[in-house]
């Protein structure tokens, strides 16, 4: 790498630092459209502060949440309203899992934490009969339409962060606090074990940096 990509880069993070958003947010409108209008429960694992959990209770007559850290599953209890239908619980996943079964089950950016085969049968198995998964997850880059989607999302990432912070800096959402790592797997690895887990499950390769898995338990 060139003393001058160097400086580039460094340059992108202290934009990004200044000008935050969150791109696992962005997916959580994208997320409402896969499910039906109204669903008896629904699961989050992964919860983190909150907000999807939130977003489903708009579609779901209760909604569980769950997330292994504990500072961030109380400050996800401290912003939800004591009337929307939403409780959580600190446990590990998948083992501590509530046994469902859910009408809906998401993940967003927490499966690469994860035993992945482990967590997939366990999503499967919570999941009543015409419930679905809706899974928003990170992957290594590998192939050239990796590395292309990745380039392609720069300049839109520069873009998005003026748009939503109106050019301005701005602080971290709490969403944002939660501890992160990077993904182990590759695309190609993600799809082959989805559809050996998951028959008919429908992964596609997303701008900023994620992939989205979509399975309906028919």
């Amino acid at each position: 790498m060139t003393s001058l990509s160097r400086g580039v880069l460094r340059a992108l993070e202290r934009f990004h630092a200044a000008r935050p958003w969150d791109h696992n947010a962005h997916f959580h409108r994208w997320i409402l459209r896969q499910l039906p209008r109204r669903v008896g429960s629904a699961l989050d694992v992964g919860c983190g502060s909150g907000d999807l959990a939130r977003l489903l209770a708009t579609r779901a007559e209760r909604v569980h949440g769950v997330d292994a850290d504990p500072a961030i599953t109380a400050r996800a209890r401290e912003l939800t309203p004591t009337a929307v239908p939403v409780t959580y619980t600190v446990a590990d996943a998948p083992a501590g899992l509530p046994g469902g079964p859910y009408d809906v089950i998401t993940c967003v950016a927490v499966v690469h934490h994860l035993p992945f085969t482990r967590a997939l049968e366990a999503f499967r198995d919570r999941l009543a009969p015409g419930g679905t998964l809706v899974i928003v997850g990170v992957s290594r880059e590998q192939t050239p339409a990796d590395h292309l989607l990745s380039f392609a999302s720069v300049p839109l990432n520069i873009v998005m962060a003026l748009l939503k912070n109106r050019g301005r800096p701005a602080p971290h959402p709490v969403s944002m606090t939660a501890r992160t790592s990077p993904a182990g797997m590759t695309s190609r690895e993600i799809v082959r074990e989805a559809r050996t887990v998951l028959p008919g499950a429908r992964p596609r390769r997303r701008l900023f940096w994620r992939y989205t898995l979509v399975w309906r338990n028919r």
